[in-house]
């Protein structure tokens, strides 16, 4: 009997292994889930709070899983958690609180490349080209010196204070200054001037709550100056409030042109018409444009195009056509959800392809379409020819992928050498301007114009200084490369420093100088061309 005592134990073990499968399954055996009311996403975060083996935060479950169940409907429905909710909404707000500058980080040191006109640190005596080294007695130089570091440290309440303490140029202890935060405005417009002393032109940023109102301001004074006709640049724009630009077409469109209309399966169909009242109705127009004007800018572009009321110049539009609507949680987050699309007056919708849950391949399209030379040469656009619409003297016009312009201006692939690329990707073309600013404020300072910025940088042999830090830097000039990138260096060394010195409307108007764009726009003006004519095989047409 002792010889078949090990097989009577192993048959024995295995007898009760599968008695206590049986008894287990019998005791966890499949329940039926029935959650009046609920539904299956519901159902299963009940069944997971109640009854998962480990203990876990729902809250951060939840977080995680509503970016994606919106990634799954389109490039555009966002979740917005509560802590980012506030910081999203300022970017179109008119205002926000804080200290009154613009900054960069560098070398891991925050500078001061600009102080707000009667912004806090303006008041206290702050300047730029000052370097931040402490706030409220605590260094802040190094890793810790972020850009998002430096925003949550120096924005705040109103009336809240902070101390900041820094390090001027030429001064050889650090300075204190105790800051009051305040109400920072924050400009849509920061450039419009006369070209020629006869067109307008305007840079719009953004459709930011007060634009339209800095708009109006801002034509009215080139009216008061014989403004003949308007160049509005939308080119990096990313939209907006929809509402601002609607109202700032209307101001181009007469009495009943249809401006915009939305529809979607839960939307009845809304069409906005001008009313009549815009003071812009006959002043010749061009807008113009490039692969970031986007939602809101396209639709103020593709209104004017579809009733023919102006000239679209530049480049293809990013191409999105979708409607979101802000819907908040209690808990201070919210959800921005597509609930409709945009369609032009033609009705056509701009609104690019995309794969439903494919974030990563919508976001690559900007490079694509660059990759395949689309920025550099109109044949490289890839038009669909199923959409095809027509305007109301007969233009064609395409939907599905952005705004056409009327007259496509590629941009300037001979512009940077491989010298150039290198400097800007590196970041040394920003970095030596900044320290050329701080080091020469007290003479460029007491220059009021872009053209004696200019002469001085010439005068001071400044490109020539920018090679030496470039070398410097471990970056050495080719000499096949030399006479080119020299020329090429003088344009983007004293863009910067007028802007260091002069601020946004001096600089643009240096660089409108010679940008293909703009230079563009004021010849369709000059000959009298904004207006879009009748199609030569159509014209005459009773049709």
């Amino acid at each position: 009997m002792k010889k078949f005592t090990p097989t009577l134990l192993v048959l024995f073990t295995l007898i009760g292994v599968l008695i206590g499968i049986y008894i287990s399954s019998d005791r966890h055996q499949t329940i039926l889930i029935t959650t009046p009311g609920a539904n299956k996403v519901d159902e299963l975060m009940q069944l997971v709070h109640h009854n998962y083996v480990d203990s876990l935060s729902m809250e951060d479950i939840m977080e995680k899983t509503m970016p994606k169940i919106l990634s799954e409907l389109d490039p555009h429905s966002q979740y917005i958690p509560a802590k980012d909710l506030e910081a999203t909404n300022a970017d179109l707000a008119s205002s926000f609180s804080g200290i009154g500058i613009r900054f960069t980080i560098q070398e891991d040191t925050v500078n001061v490349s600009d102080v707000i006109r009667g912004g806090p640190s303006e008041q206290v005596g702050l300047m730029a080209g000052d370097c931040i080294v402490m706030v409220n007695d605590t260094l802040f130089v190094g890793d810790v010196c972020t850009e998002e570091n430096a925003m949550k440290k120096l924005k705040g309440p109103k009336g809240t204070k902070v101390k900041l303490s820094v390090k001027r140029y030429g001064e050889k202890d650090l300075l204190h200054f105790n800051i009051v935060r305040g109400d920072i405005p924050l400009e849509s417009i920061e450039a419009a001037y006369l070209i020629d002393n006869k067109w307008g032109y305007v840079q719009v940023e953004r459709f930011a709550e007060q634009t339209f109102t800095e708009f109006i301001i801002a034509v009215a004074k080139l009216l008061q100056s014989n403004c003949e006709g308007l160049i509005v640049d939308l080119r990096g724009n990313g939209g907006g409030y929809m509402g601002v630009a609607l109202q700032m077409a209307n101001e181009f469109l007469k009495r009943g042109d249809v401006i915009v209309y939305t529809e979607g399966v839960n939307s009845p169909r809304n069409i906005d018409y001008a009313n009549g009242r815009g003071n812009l109705q006959d002043i010749p127009l061009v807008l113009l444009t490039d692969e970031i004007s986007a939602s809101a800018s396209e639709i103020l572009a593709g209104t004017i195009q579809d009733n023919d009321r102006g000239t679209i110049i530049g480049r293809r539009t990013f191409g999105k056509g979708l409607v979101q609507q802000p819907f908040e949680f209690k808990d201070g987050s919210a959800v921005r959800l597509t609930i409709a699309r945009y369609y032009t007056p033609s009705g056509r919708c701009i609104q690019k392809p995309y794969t439903k849950g494919d974030d990563e391949e919508y976001a690559m399209d900007i490079i694509n379409r660059y990759e395949r030379g689309e920025f550099f040469s109109q044949d490289s656009i890839h038009q669909n020819d199923s959409l095809v619409y027509k305007t109301g003297i007969g233009r064609t016009v395409y939907g599905g992928g952005g705004i056409m312009p009327d007259i496509f201006v590629p941009g300037d692939s001979a512009k940077y050498t491989p010298y150039l690329t290198t400097i800007i990707n590196k970041r040394l073309l920003a970095a030596f301007t900044f320290k050329y600013s701080k080091e020469n404020r007290s003479k460029l300072a007491t220059f009021k114009r872009y053209q004696d910025i200019v002469a001085y940088m010439k005068e001071n042999s400044a490109v020539e200084e920018f090679i030496k830090f470039a070398a410097e830097k471990g970056v050495e000039l080719p000499a096949e490369q030399a006479a080119q990138s020299r020329k090429m260096l003088v344009e983007p060394l004293n863009a910067n420093i007028i802007y260091n010195i002069l601020g946004m409307l001096e600089h643009v108007k240096y660089i409108n100088l010679t940008d293909e764009t703009v230079l563009k726009a004021v010849e369709v003006l000059n000959e009298g061309k904004a207006f879009p004519t009748m199609p030569t095989d159509t014209a005459g047409s009773n049709d």
